[in-house]
């Protein structure tokens, strides 16, 4: 896993990097340069575009990823690149033609609960197809297994962005219609940076040469717009819903707390970015083997940071409402249970890459959808009666479901686990980290207070992992973390 490790780790860094500049953003300058409405109205745009992106993105980035490798002539592999940048338009024209023709009939559906949302279908339009491009051009890059870079663009650049129209809001250099085109102008200026540096490791030649297996290729990559699209309703929609239901203000508050949970998952969304080509290949080749290996020790290794990730928020996350405005506390459930889910994601290793690589994915597609459609009925349900908290219930039981019948199916498939005897010990050493240091509080300032008392979570729960080595792949890290010492 040397590749895996190094870009891995790099990515890593990159991504928190990313989530650090988005927390000053989601928890001081959202709550404290805009008001909860357009703090609600800017969630809402950037959760509906998420939404649409993979229907523009028509397949391509899991696409290019899983063919990439089958193609070993440049003048195929030319006439493939080429169909992949060309396939997203069939669909983003025909919804630019919907996005004018019935602009009205949107808006006035997306406007039903909170009138703000009304005229910004385009601003939605624009930026979910800027996030379509860009995983096209990031998928480009990765299947040069160059990632780095791309995954810089995708978690810091628009947030730094952010941060610098926020604080030219505060100081009143620009209005709030301006701060709103300008974060559309942000995403198209990442997808542009994006296309530029993939063109650099890999030059396009037009090539209207298609690949023999173009039909298949079609077929795999319809198919994985509904996985895709079922894959972001199971994230996004509860945001979406929430505005359809109650004031928008809330969608700002809900935000905020799924954030802080969200951060659960930065290990698994940089390790992916390397494991999931190396996991085609590994399928490519049949190679079960190391797939066994890849697949286990990506679960034991996103398992041990994504635990400690997620206890040190919930023992610190009193603390953390202090330092925010009032209305946004109150959030500990929606933490946890997406928390929870979070760490279940990060329990299944490169399990959605071995899926959706393989010749299984049809199935698994048609249950996604399944449970997207159980997940609005879900929040349908759910939203209405207990508002915030019905929608992380709605979002827990949904990818909770999804994960367990993932797990299932490639046990069933290929005859492997990601489980080892070693997470039930992960298991005891979260219980007991979490037990000892409940009871653990400071009388200081909450910074001073989580700062001290996060040092002491790490370094008791890493020192446990590296006595039991629960990881090779960790205790390596550790290792050179001390030697560098």
């Amino acid at each position: 896993m040397g590749i895996v490790l190094k870009q891995s780790l790099n990515n890593t860094i990159v991504t928190y990097l990313g989530f650090g500049v988005g927390a000053i953003n989601t928890l001081f300058l959202y709550t404290r340069f805009l008001s909860d409405e357009y703090y609600g109205l800017v969630s809402v745009i950037l959760s509906v575009a998420t939404v649409l992106m993979p229907l523009l993105a028509f397949g391509v980035p899991n696409t290019l990823v899983k063919y990439f490798s089958d193609f070993n002539d440049a003048k195929t592999k030319d006439g493939f690149l080429t169909l992949m940048l060309i396939l997203p338009l069939f669909l983003i024209l025909p919804v630019a033609l919907v996005s004018y023709f019935a602009y009205d009939v949107i808006g006035n559906f997306l406007g039903k609960e909170n009138a703000i949302v009304k005229g910004y279908v385009w601003y939605i339009f624009i930026i979910g197809m800027a996030m379509a491009y860009f995983e096209v051009f990031f998928a480009w890059a990765k299947v040069q297994m160059k990632s780095v870079f791309g995954n810089f663009m995708k978690e810091v650049f628009v947030r730094v962005c952010i941060t610098i129209l926020l604080i030219l809001l505060h100081f009143e250099i620009i209005t709030i219609p301006n701060f709103l085109i300008a974060l559309v102008i942000a995403y198209a200026l990442r997808m542009l940076v994006m296309k530029i540096y993939a063109f650099k490791l890999r030059m396009p030649k037009l090539s209207f040469n298609f690949p023999k297996n173009t039909k298949a290729i079609l077929s795999y990559s319809s198919l994985i717009i509904l996985g895709g699209s079922a894959a972001v309703i199971l994230l996004e929609v509860d945001k979406v819903m929430i505005n359809q239901f109650i004031e928008i203000e809330y969608v700002a508050y809900y935000s905020v707390a799924i954030y802080i949970a969200t951060v659960i998952s930065v290990p698994s969304r940089a390790m992916h970015q390397i494991t999931y080509p190396l996991t085609a290949s590994l399928l490519s080749t049949k190679n079960y083997v190391e797939l066994k290996d890849l697949y286990q020790r990506s679960s034991v290794t996103l398992f041990i940071i994504s635990g400690l990730i997620y206890i040190l928020i919930l023992l610190n996350l009193d603390q953390l409402y202090l330092l925010l405005p009032s209305e946004y506390g109150g959030g500990f459930m929606v933490v946890f249970l997406i928390g929870l889910a979070k760490v279940y994601d990060a329990l299944l290793g490169n399990n959605n890459a071995i899926l959706y690589n393989s010749d299984y994915y049809k199935t698994l597609l048609i249950m996604g959808i399944l449970l997207a459609v159980i997940t609005i009925l879900f929040n349908l349900v759910l939203i209405p009666q207990f508002e915030l908290i019905g929608a992380a219930i709605a979002s827990f039981l949904a990818i909770s479901i999804y994960n367990t019948i993932k797990i299932i199916f490639v046990k069933k498939r290929f005859g492997i686990l990601p489980f080892t005897s070693d997470i039930l010990v992960i298991i005891a050493v979260l219980l007991l980290i979490g037990f000892v240091f409940y009871f653990v509080n400071f009388p200081f300032h909450p910074i001073i207070n989580i700062v001290i008392k996060s040092i002491l979570i790490v370094l008791a729960y890493f020192s446990l992992i590296y006595k039991f080595k629960l990881s090779d792949d960790v205790n390596m890290m550790i290792d050179i973390f001390i030697r560098k010492k």
